[in-house]
């Protein structure tokens, strides 16, 4: 007896480990705090198969000029102090041209806040991977996208991949107005935007209330939460205790954690 596939389940590529010395050749500001690098140089290999993939981008100490490292056993081998690491997702890329966009919010003092806050025309990034893919199939009835503003990118290019007609909630926590963004999409997108009008991000419980808030379509969903850890784990405990989820098709992903710096999960 053959073993019964699940549609939907998630399906899983490996990738071959690259880095990548690349050069900014635009800049542009999405939002106020929302500040978009389009990097050039050598793309050729280049996949990401899966809309919350990330690459890992290094930041080096000040004064030391970006370069690549080669690759041993344990990963790259450094000469003298590593540079820092910072996930980011590929908001779009194109190999044959030679570009990747990547999104950089603007706030605090970190090494990847700092340098997008001065970074410009032929300053240099090394990029890594991704490593791997997860595929989330287009064969749920429905999606739901929530998230703070470190997880637009990842909605963002999901809402646009998504294919034509699939139904999609996304409710997104931002600063205020002033920081929404809106998507080329044909998708059937239901879009909600909270705003936190002064108060701390990850101090909030916006995103939750108003998922608690929101009638939901019927049908079998699958959840995408990223952003502030304690809420994404705040979310999935409502949708799977609450909401009737399954807990396979919910990913929570904590791209941060209130209070501890360079917090981070795989995502």
């Amino acid at each position: 007896m053959s073993e019964t596939v699940d549609p939907r389940a998630i399906r899983r590529h490996r990738h071959e480990t690259r880095m990548r010395l690349l050069e900014v050749v635009a800049v542009t500001d999405i939002t106020p705090l929302m500040r978009r690098f389009r990097l050039g140089g050598d793309m050729a290999g280049f996949a990401s198969l899966g809309h919350a993939d990330h690459i890992k981008a290094f930041f080096f100490p000040e004064g030391v000029e970006p370069a690549l490292a080669p690759i041993g056993p344990n990963g790259a081998e450094w000469v003298g102090e590593r540079p820092q690491m910072r996930d980011y997702t590929p908001r779009q890329w194109d190999v044959a041209a030679g570009w990747i966009d990547l999104d950089f919010v603007l706030h605090g003092d970190g090494p990847a806040s700092s340098w997008a806050a001065t970074a410009n025309v032929g300053s240099k990034l090394v990029i890594g991977g991704p490593r791997g893919s997860q595929v989330v199939p287009a064969a749920f009835d429905w999606y739901l996208l929530a998230g703070d503003e470190t997880a637009l990118p990842a909605i963002g290019r999901r809402i646009e991949e998504l294919p034509t007609g699939s139904k999609v909630i996304a409710i997104i926590e931002v600063a205020d107005a002033g920081e929404e963004q809106s998507f080329e999409t044909s998708t059937d997108l239901s879009l909600t935007y909270v705003h936190r009008y002064g108060a701390a991000a990850g101090t909030t419980s916006l995103i939750l209330d108003a998922i608690k808030a929101t009638r939901f379509p019927d049908g079998t969903a699958y959840a995408y939460l990223a952003g502030e850890s304690t809420m994404s784990k705040a979310v999935r405990e409502h949708l799977t205790s609450q909401r009737g989820f399954n807990p396979e098709y919910v990913k929570a992903a904590g791209y941060w954690l209130l209070g501890v710096a360079d917090a981070q999960e795989p995502h």
